[in-house]
Order: structure tokens, then sequence, then C-alpha cells
């Protein structure tokens, strides 16, 4: 099993303030399936560029609002 990756997200928090939009909501918006954004949510999935990208833009943020990669 591989390690958690370091990339952190604010998901729970941009959907609670969009309304309380839900997971499978988010995962409909995107072309994804809600496991992908569980996964997400929880850290143990880094999407891929254009996905992360695409729930930014659900959510009318930058990227580094909706993701975080921590400085070494």
């Amino acid at each position: 099993m591989g390690k958690p990756t370091r990339i952190t997200n604010r998901l729970r928090e941009l959907r609670f303030h969009s309304q309380e939009m839900t997971q499978a909501e988010l995962a409909a918006k995107v072309g994804v399936t809600r496991q992908t954004i569980i996964a997400i949510e929880q850290g143990r999935y880094s999407p891929s560029l254009e996905v992360a990208f695409q729930i930014a833009r659900v959510f009318g943020v930058p990227l580094e609002e909706a993701f975080q990669y921590p400085a070494d």
C-alpha cells in the first residue's frame, strides 16, 4: 500500500460553504466517482492536475486555495 499524499485540501470546507454540496454532487460536476472525492478529501489520493483544476473551478477559487503542497 502506498504512503498518503502530502497534498492537503480544503474540499470539505469548500463544499460546506457551497450550500453544503455533497460529495456525490461534486463528483458529478467534476466527472469522477464519489469514492474518488472521498479519497481525495481524506488525503489517500492525489488528483490529477486536470481534476484539481476542475474542482477549484467548481468552487470558483484558485487552485492553491483548494489544494496545498507543504514546503519542505
